[in-house]
C-alpha cells in the first residue's frame, strides 16, 4: 500500500504512517487531493435531460460493481460528489490506477480494502460522465454521509495469506488465432466469453459474446454468427452487471443424433415464472432472472441455426451480480448414467453484497450451487426438466430442499471442467470476494463454505465481506478444501480453465486457468492421488520474447476468458475488448529453470 504523507494534514505528520493515515481516514472529509468544498449544486448540471441521461448511464457501467448506499463489490458512491471535486471524480475515473501509482491515500486506502484496481472508462465522453456524477449528486448530496474507508483491516494489499505463485520458469508462446471485432457500442467487459469445439467439424469452434451471438470460427474462414439469441428473446439483456448476457453455452453429448444444444442467458423480469419464486424477502424484487434453453437445430452440419428452441427453466436472482456462469456436460460414455445431465454453476447473486448470507448457503436455495439436471425429464419444478435420481438430494424428505443441487457454497463458480487423466474429477474455480480465488475438486453433495469461508479462512460477509480472519481447524472441517488457491497478490479475480491433453507434452496433465483481471496464466499438476496442491505460473512470450497480456491487446485489464478444443487440443486465450483469440502454440523451460514441475 502507497502512502504519502505530503497528502495528509500537516497535523497528522507526527504519527507513523499507518497511524496517521487510518486517523485521517475518519475524518469528515471534504476534499481529496485535488477536491475542492464546492456544493454539488454548483458544480453539475441538474436539467432532467441531463440526470435521466446520467441515471442510464449509471445503470450501465456502474451498478454491477457500486450501489449508492451498500457496499457491493466496490464503494458505496453515495456522498462522492461532495466529497471529491468535479475534475478530481473525472480524472479519476478516466484512470484510476494513475490515482493509486501518485500516491493518492484515499485511493490506495480503497485499493487495500478491494484489493482490485477499477478499470478506467476513458471510453465515455466528459458529458456522459457528468452526467453519471450529477445523477450521483442529485441523488445523494444532503442524503448520504460519504463512505469512509475503515481502517481496522486484518490483512493490507502487502500481506501474503496464502502461498504465493511459483515461477518454474515454463513459457508459452502465444500466436493470434482469430479475432471478433467488438459489437457497436460494446462496453470492454462485455464480449467474447465461452469457446466450445464444433461437434460436427473437426477444428472449427464456437464462440459466444456476452451481447448475445454466437459466432462460428472454421481453421480457414473468417467467424461468422450462427446464432443470434437477441432474435428470439425480447427480454434478453447484456447490462447491467458485469456477467450479464449470453452466459455460456453447450452441446448435448448426442448432438449428431439429436441436434440438442443448451445456452443460458439472462433477462428483465416481465412476470415469468421462476423455479425459485418466492425464496426471497418481500423487500426485495428480483431485477433479473437467468434462463437456461433448449435448442433444437433442423440440420447438425448446417453453418447458421434455423431450428426451434424451448425454456427449460430460470432462476431469480437479488441482484444484478452473479447468476448462471458455465453450463457443460460431463464427458462419459453413453452407458453411464451421467450421460447427457446437464451441470450448471449458479453465483449467489450478490446475496452478500447485500448483507442477505441467508439467500445462500444452504440446499433450500439455488443460489450458490452447482445443479445438476436432466433436460429430458419432466420431474423438476415446472415439468420442463427433470431431477437425476443420482442427485445427493434427489431424495430428501424436506420437500423445501431443492433436489436440483450436486454441491453448494460458492460465491462464484466461474467455470467447470473434468479431468479425466486418472478417473473423472469435476474441477470448479469459484471467484473469491476480495481475498482468495479457489480451484475445487467438486464432491458429490459438497459444500464448499462460502459465505461462511473463503479459501480457508473465516468471513462475515454481514459484518464485512472484505475482511478474512484465521479460524480454529475444527471450522473448516464441514467445508470442501480447496485443491488450490491464490491470494489477490497474485490475481484479483480466477478465470477456470481446463485441463490440457493436447499436442504440447510440457502441458499435458496440466490444469492450466489464469486471472481475469491481469491476464495472467496459471496452471496446477494433476496426478493419480493430487499431490501437488501448488499453483505455478505461466510466463508468457510472443515471438520469442516475454510479454504480458495486456501488453499484447492494449489493455490495463484484460477480461481473460479460456477455450479449449477437446478434438484438436488447440488451448485458447481471449480477451474481450480486442475481440482477439490466441493459441498457445509450443510450451518449452528457461534453460535456468531450477526444477520443472
Amino acid at each position: 500500500m502507497k502512502y504519502s504523507l505530503g497528502s495528509l494534514p500537516r497535523r497528522l505528520h507526527g504519527f507513523p504512517p499507518r497511524i496517521a493515515v487510518a486517523i485521517w481516514l475518519t475524518l469528515p472529509l471534504l476534499t481529496c487531493a485535488t477536491g475542492t468544498s464546492d456544493t454539488a449544486s454548483a458544480r453539475y448540471p441538474t436539467n432532467p435531460a441531463t440526470l435521466s441521461s446520467g441515471k442510464a448511464l449509471f445503470s450501465q457501467f456502474c451498478v454491477s460493481c457500486h450501489a449508492l448506499r451498500e457496499d457491493t463489490i466496490g464503494p458505496p458512491l453515495g456522498g462522492i460528489t461532495s466529497l471529491m471535486s468535479k475534475n478530481a471524480l473525472l480524472a479519476f475515473v478516466q484512470d484510476p490506477a494513475q490515482a493509486i501509482a501518485a500516491g493518492d491515500v484515499r485511493a490506495n486506502a480503497l485499493n487495500d480494502r478491494y484489493k482490485v484496481v477499477m478499470p478506467p472508462f476513458n471510453f465515455l465522453t466528459q458529458d456522459q460522465l457528468t452526467a453519471i456524477l450529477a445523477y450521483i449528486s442529485q441523488e445523494t448530496a444532503g442524503k448520504i454521509t460519504p463512505f469512509q474507508v475503515p481502517p481496522n483491516r486484518r490483512y493490507t494489499s502487502a500481506d501474503r495469506i496464502v502461498a504465493p505463485v511459483k515461477n518454474t520458469g515454463l513459457i508459452i508462446e502465444l500466436e493470434d488465432y482469430r479475432q471478433i471485432l467488438p459489437q457497436a457500442q460494446h462496453p470492454p467487459d462485455k464480449g467474447i466469453a465461452t469457446l466450445r469445439a464444433h461437434p460436427t467439424e473437426h477444428g472449427t469452434v464456437l464462440v459466444s459474446d456476452q451481447m448475445g451471438l454466437i459466432y462460428r470460427v472454421p481453421q480457414d474462414q473468417q467467424p461468422a454468427v450462427f446464432l443470434s439469441l437477441r432474435k428470439y428473446f425480447p427480454d434478453f439483456v447484456f447490462e447491467p452487471g458485469i456477467g450479464t448476457g449470453l452466459g455460456s453455452f453447450a452441446f448435448h453429448p448426442d448432438f449428431m443424433a439429436n441436434g440438442l444444444f443448451y445456452t443460458s442467458h439472462a433477462e428483465l423480469p416481465t412476470g415469468k415464472l421462476a423455479i425459485n419464486a418466492g425464496a426471497f424477502p418481500a423487500s426485495i424484487i428480483a431485477p433479473l432472472q437467468w434462463v437456461l434453453s433448449e435448442w433444437k437445430i433442423e440440420n447438425v452440419t448446417a453453418r447458421v441455426f434455423t431450428g426451434k428452441s424451448r425454456e427449460v427453466l430460470r432462476v431469480n436472482t437479488p441482484s444484478t451480480a452473479h447468476g448462471f456462469q458455465d453450463i457443460n456436460f460431463a464427458p462419459v460414455t453413453e452407458s453411464d448414467p451421467d450421460y447427457g445431465m446437464l451441470y450448471i454453476g449458479c453465483g449467489d447473486g450478490g446475496a452478500n453484497n447485500l448483507k442477505m448470507p441467508e439467500l445462500c448457503h444452504d440446499t433450500r436455495s439455488l443460489l450458490g450451487t452447482l445443479m445438476h439436471i436432466d433436460p429430458s425429464g419432466t420431474d423438476g419444478a415446472n415439468g420442463h426438466y427433470g431431477i437425476p435420481a443420482s442427485n445427493p438430494f434427489a431424495h430428501d424428505s424436506d420437500p423445501a430442499v431443492r433436489k436440483e443441487i450436486w454441491a453448494y457454497g460458492f460465491r462464484n463458480p466461474h467455470r467447470m471442467c473434468w479431468d479425466t487423466t486418472s478417473g473423472l474429477r469435476m474441477i470448479v474455480a469459484d471467484i473469491g470476494e476480495s481475498n482468495v480465488e479457489e480451484i475445487n475438486i467438486i464432491e458429490k453433495g459438497g459444500d464448499y463454505g462460502w459465505s461462511k469461508i473463503e479459501g480457508q479462512f473465516g468471513i462475515d460477509t454481514k459484518a464485512d465481506a472484505k475482511i478474512v480472519f484465521t479460524v480454529p481447524p475444527a471450522m473448516l472441517t464441514p467445508y470442501g478444501k480447496p485443491f488450490g488457491q491464490f491470494d489477490h497478490q497474485d490475481g484479483k479475480a480466477i478465470s477456470g480453465g481446463f485441463v490440457y491433453q493436447g499436442p504440447i507434452p510440457e502441458l499435458r496433465n496440466k490444469y492450466i486457468f489464469g486471472d481475469i483481471v491481469s491476464g495472467k496464466l496459471f496452471y496446477m499438476n494433476l496426478d493419480a492421488t493430487l499431490s501437488d496442491s501448488t499453483v505455478y505460473a505461466l510466463n508468457i512470450f510472443k515471438d520469442g520474447k516475454p510479454t504480458s497480456l495486456m501488453t499484447l491487446a492494449h489493455l490495463n485489464r484484460a477480461h481473460l476468458r479460456i477455450g479449449y478444443d477437446e478434438h484438436t487440443g488447440n488451448l485458447f486465450v481471449m480477451t474481450k475488448a480486442d475481440g482477439m483469440i490466441r493459441r498457445i502454440s509450443k510450451a518449452y523451460y528457461e534453460a535456468s529453470a531450477p526444477n520443472h514441475n
